[in-house]
């Protein structure tokens, strides 16, 4: 699924809706870009109930996710993927823009 040239895998898209079965009605999932992190910036994922009317949406109507202008242009040709491996199960954006990430893939540098 590919918006905004920002794609989210099936997989993403199946946990984000377990996740969101489990909150009140008309929950979302916001995707985030924040100065801050080892490498400079990071990927910020938090549940909400309010859109704004700029936000890209993207998903399905039981797993919605949100995008703000301003992460939008950080996360462009980017992937929302969920992975669950031996290290762990957590969202990965595999991001072509990031010039550097850090270890646990949460930040990176442009």
């Amino acid at each position: 699924m590919t918006e905004g040239n920002v794609t989210v895998t099936e997989r993403a898209v199946a946990k984000v809706a377990a996740i969101l079965s489990k909150e009140p009605a008309g929950a979302m999932l916001r995707v985030s870009v924040e100065g801050g992190g080892c490498s400079g910036f990071q990927y910020k994922f938090d549940v909400e109930r309010e859109r704004a009317d700029d936000d890209l949406v993207l998903g399905r109507d039981d797993a919605k996710i949100l995008i703000d202008p301003v992460s939008v242009g950080f996360l462009a040709g980017s992937e929302i993927d969920y992975v669950d491996d031996l290290i762990g199960a957590a969202f990965k954006i595999n991001n072509p823009n990031a010039k550097s990430s850090c270890g646990c893939g949460t930040s990176f540098s442009l």
